[in-house]
């Protein structure tokens, strides 16, 4: 259902300032959830209470998401890949590389986990369909799901630049959400996608499935189980480290989660992120200058030093609160990284999925052959998926794609494709530098004066720190 002017509720005023006025009170009503009941202070909110209060234990999650085609994935070692890493790097060092293949997934990402316990919980409250606003990939998750359980489904997506071209990755995820059986709205790049999401949630009266409710990252836990499990049945060992591709931050939560619930409290949890630094996500200039529509730090790094930017009152994926290390690659180191998985290991997986395995392999050079380095999720490609047809797209839009060190690599004008595996090293993001971050946005919501216990053990949680972390790195006056 296209929302027009004729299907708005009659006398309710449905101008953009009435509509972000009443965003709580539509919230609530295509949530169930009181988000007032979880505030401390006008800063602080009880995060761990939140997730609770869904109800769910993984054991149960896992049990819904069984019925719909969702978990128990299967996980690979890379034994080529590893042999190869192990050949550029110091004696005894490369660690084993295991790959967690989501595309097994129905919808073939690990957004199904995401969207499952979202789709049970509208179906077991009596609601008729679901909604939610997405670029893609979580859109064909929840319309999957949404058919299972026999409910409706609405996807917005941002679809087009100004000029009515669209990202070709986009563009097939469109043609998943309706192969699924959801109705499509597609936007141009803008302001208007929250607001067209709180009109269609108010006018059709269904579910939020948003991304970033407690029900989405409780569905990503099980993913964080299952690898904590599979590697420790399989190796006797927890993993060294964890590597996820850095967006909105509900994937690295759940993932993050799960793997402290079946006790791989050590293992480090790695963020990675494609560099597209210079580019304004909310451009309409820079919107087709990216070959990447999520998994970049346009949507990493904002996320990170502020979760609550969402359709929801408080987010649910904070991931600052568990990342270890954030990693940067290039646009031309995963493309190169996805041809070498296809050629080494037979397995042709999308560039986005790719970003984190990117990561892994500078990561699994610095660790000894007996440390186990997992990259947790895969995605299904094909189509615009495909990192040729990205390419493609870029050479069209007048970005150079050239071969020779990735160093050179300048978002939205040059792609450079390494030359050898030995050229794919990353490069660390300084974790501090965003949890100040936070603290500035921080300020702004509260000023410290006024900030209580609560506050300050509230931030350290937050930030991942401590309280005398976070009191030694207050802004400045003029910093806040």
């Amino acid at each position: 259902m296209i929302v027009t002017q004729a299907s708005m509720p009659k006398g309710r005023d449905m101008s953009y300032a009435a509509v972000m006025a009443r965003k709580v009170e539509i919230m609530r009503g295509a949530l169930g959830i009181d988000y007032d009941t979880y505030e401390l202070t006008p800063l602080a909110f009880d995060y761990d209470r939140m997730m609770a209060d869904t109800g769910y234990t993984i054991e149960r999650i896992a049990q819904i998401q069984a019925e719909t085609k969702v978990g128990n994935t299967p996980m690979y070692e890379l034994r080529n890949l590893t042999e190869m890493v192990r050949r550029i790097s110091e004696p005894g060092k490369g660690a084993r590389i295991l790959l967690k293949d989501e595309a097994a997934n129905a919808s073939g990402s690990f957004k199904a986990r995401r969207a499952s316990v979202s789709c049970y919980e509208a179906r077991e409250r009596g609601y008729e369909g679901v909604a939610t606003a997405t670029s893609g990939n979580y859109g064909a998750g929840v319309a999957s799901q949404a058919a299972m359980r026999r409910l409706k489904c609405i996807v917005l997506q941002e679809v087009f630049d100004s000029e009515g071209i669209g990202q070709p990755e986009i563009v097939e995820k469109s043609r998943a959400c309706e192969a699924y059986g959801a109705e499509v709205q597609r936007l141009s790049v803008g302001p208007e996608l929250f607001y067209q999401m709180l009109v269609t949630l108010e006018t059709t009266g269904f579910f939020n499935a948003s991304l970033y409710t407690p029900f989405g990252i409780r569905g990503v836990e099980t993913l964080g189980a299952e690898i904590g499990r599979q590697v420790q049945e399989r190796y006797g060992v927890a993993p060294a480290a964890v590597v996820v591709t850095q967006a909105g931050g509900g994937n690295l939560t759940g993932t993050a989660r799960g793997l402290r619930a079946v006790g791989c409290e050590d293992t480090r949890v790695v963020a990675c992120s494609v560099d597209l630094s210079g580019l304004h996500m909310a451009s309409d200039v820079d919107f087709n200058r990216k070959s990447f529509t999520t998994g970049h730090t346009g949507f990493g790094v904002p996320f990170a030093s502020w979760p609550d930017r969402t359709d929801v009152p408080r987010n649910a994926a904070r991931s600052l609160r568990y990342m270890d290390d954030y990693q940067l690659v290039t646009q031309g180191e995963v493309f190169y990284v996805t041809e070498l998985l296809t050629k080494l290991e037979g397995i042709e997986r999308g560039p986005a999925g790719n970003t984190s395995l990117t990561s892994a392999v500078s990561l699994a050079s610095q660790l000894g052959e007996d440390e186990v380095v997992v990259v947790q999720e895969t995605e299904y490609t094909g189509a615009g998926k495909h990192h040729n047809r990205q390419l493609s797209f870029a050479r069209e839009r007048g970005i150079e794609v050239t071969v020779g060190d990735p160093a050179g690599n300048v978002p939205g004008e040059r792609i450079v494709i390494p030359e050898k595996l030995s050229q794919v090293h990353g490069k660390p993001m300084d974790l501090d530098r965003i949890r100040r971050s936070y603290l500035k946005n921080a300020v702004k919501v509260l000023a410290p004066e006024q900030w209580t216990d609560t506050d300050y053990d509230y931030l350290a949680a937050e930030t991942n720190t401590t309280r005398a972390w976070v009191e030694a790195n207050l802004p400045t006056p003029t910093e806040g």
